[in-house]
């Protein structure tokens, strides 16, 4: 008989899903409420709005905001990360810096943005780099921290120029650590965004969700949250996991 443990290997993944949904359905009609609706009410209020255009819109704001946030947080944070990995000193001086950076609950600094700088897109995307910048700064850190001196004095010794003891000796052993950031932070950036535009935004899926919790809702506060689960899990998929592999073909 043929090894059927393959196949049903590769099919846990959609029977668990499946089950998942099954679930999901089965709680639905036994609590009977409007506070938990079936998959199929989410699926048609999911339909309607993307018919409409009104998902669309309302995604597309926030993955900028997401994309540009993400991309400032990052930079910086990967910059000074390194910056304090390989400078001591600085890293002593500042090190209390990031500590109470990271302690800082995301709502205070939402608020904060908001009260100094008013309701504007720049203090949106001021508040999301705030919270997000420190962990990329801590992560990164650590990756220049564990940098192989062996493996930069054998780049020294045979002469390699900056650039190419980035690509060849630096960028193989970092590469790990941003990844680990990237992941980290862009699951945490999209939720610190929700909030933002829950706060003080006239649009995107926040402000979205805010209108759905004043009407209660829960169908389309699902709906939404569906969607934008799913383009995040495409793009894990699509770039971060491509990112990944690429990243660590130097490996044996």
């Amino acid at each position: 008989m043929p090894d059927l443990r393959p196949r049903l290997i590769a099919a846990l993944p959609l029977l668990s899903l499946l089950a998942l949904l099954a679930l999901w359905q089965t709680a639905a009609q036994l609590a009977g409420s409007q506070a938990l609706p079936t998959p199929a009410a989410v699926a048609q209020v999911l339909a309607r709005e993307l018919a409409s255009g009104r998902l669309p819109h309302h995604l597309g704001i926030t993955l900028a905001r997401l994309g540009a946030s993400f991309a400032v947080a990052m930079t910086l944070g990967a910059a000074l990360g390194i910056l304090l990995g390989r400078r001591p000193l600085l890293d002593r001086f500042f090190d209390h810096w990031l500590v109470v950076f990271l302690n800082i609950p995301a709502l205070v600094t939402i608020i904060l943005c908001y009260v100094w700088f008013g309701l504007t897109e720049s203090a949106a995307m001021a508040a999301v780099v705030v919270n997000k910048l420190p962990n990329v700064a801590v992560t990164l850190r650590e990756g220049a921290r564990s940098l192989d001196r062996d493996l930069l004095e054998m780049a020294q010794s045979y002469r390699f120029g900056r650039w190419k003891t980035l690509r060849h000796v630096v960028w193989p052993q970092l590469a790990p650590f941003l990844l680990a950031a990237s992941r980290s932070g862009l699951a945490l950036t999209w939720k610190i965004i929700l909030v933002v535009e829950l706060l003080g935004r006239s649009d995107g899926m926040g402000y979205q969700l805010q209108l759905f919790f004043q009407m209660f809702d829960v169908a389309g506060i699902l709906a939404y949250t569906l969607a934008f689960v799913v383009v995040i899990q495409a793009v894990e998929a699509g770039l971060l996991r491509p990112l990944d592999r690429l990243a660590g073909q130097w490996r044996r």
